[in-house]
């Protein structure tokens, strides 16, 4: 009887151990677990406001859209997104544009071929990026001149404090038509 218990607790410890190595780890979903502050966010991306476009830009001299936002991430801690914008759309969580929180990435088709700009919503239906006629400027997500009728989906890679945004800092929306 002794010899039994010892066996089947060996088998239950393996099987155990088993599961917990071979489950999968998400690791998309990991890293939105966490809650970033949206007043670093803010920081992070409003400070380069009107810094001009350069096609793939990486610094302060010159963002493109997606060189933007991985800096601005890499500056609130996250330094895990992909280096296009039709990346970036690979990772993180869908969200509903209904649901949309600061911090989330919204997705544009520009090129019309399939994912080709990416911002962060920072809410109140707006979002900051690097425009290619204006560099990094605020826009309405909604704005019907232009972005509007090019916006693809949303991903969440964090959460960034849930019901805050920061649209209304007093900065200026840019609304006007980008040029083609």
């Amino acid at each position: 009887m002794k010899h039994l218990n010892i066996i089947r607790n060996t088998i239950l410890t393996l099987a155990a151990a088993f599961i917990l190595f071979f489950t999968p780890v998400d690791e998309n979903k990991a890293s939105a677990s966490a809650a970033y502050s949206v007043d670093e966010l803010k920081s992070a991306s409003s400070k380069y406001l009107g810094v001009r476009y350069a096609y793939g830009g990486t610094s302060s001299t010159g963002f493109d859209c997606s060189g933007y936002v991985r800096q601005v991430f890499k500056e609130v801690g996250i330094t895990s997104l992909d280096r296009t914008s039709s990346g970036m759309y690979g990772q993180g969580s869908a969200v509903k544009k209904s649901d949309l929180q600061a911090g989330d990435l919204v997705f544009f088709n520009t090129s019309g071929k399939g994912v080709s700009h990416v911002g962060i919503y920072i809410g109140s239906g707006n979002f900051i990026h690097a425009s290619t006629s204006k560099g990094v400027v605020k826009t309405s997500i909604n704005d019907k001149a232009y972005w509007g009728n090019k916006y693809v989906g949303a991903k969440r890679i964090a959460n960034f404090n849930p019901g805050t945004d920061f649209a209304d800092d007093g900065s200026a929306v840019d609304n006007t038509p980008e040029a083609e």
